[in-house]
């Protein structure tokens, strides 16, 4: 048997005072969530994104080879909560900044988790 440890980061961000126009509308949300993620380095697999209708938020899943982003928006609020996890040699700080720049938010709070995923494969005969 072989044994892997792959350290993951789980990037957990809130953004307040967001311009409510930011956070309504889901293909830029999504553009900005996968170009966050190449900045990342990681490898998109697919999105999908739902809006709630007129002046309402957004949700929306960007699905990593690394593990995935999603965000939550509440323009009502001027909010949107990050969700942010990734293994291996991808950056999620970096994601965060992209989103950070691109949706500019008055203040942000962040919470980051380091998690270890241990895999044992057979080891081939």
């Amino acid at each position: 048997m072989t044994v892997h440890a792959t350290p993951g980061r789980h990037v957990l961000a809130d953004f307040r005072g967001v311009a409510a126009d930011r956070l309504t509308d889901p293909a830029a949300l999504q553009a900005q969530m996968i170009a966050a993620a190449q900045a990342a380095g990681a490898q998109v697999l697919s999105a999908h994104f739902h809006h709630f209708g007129e002046g309402a938020g957004v949700t929306g899943v960007v699905m990593l080879s690394e593990s995935h982003i999603s965000i939550h928006s509440w323009p009502e609020h001027r909010y949107a909560a990050l969700d942010i996890f990734m293994c291996g040699s991808a950056q999620p700080e970096r994601a965060l900044a992209c989103l950070q720049a691109a949706l500019a938010p008055e203040s942000v709070r962040v919470t980051t988790a380091v998690s270890y995923t241990h895999l044992t494969l057979p080891t081939k005969a």
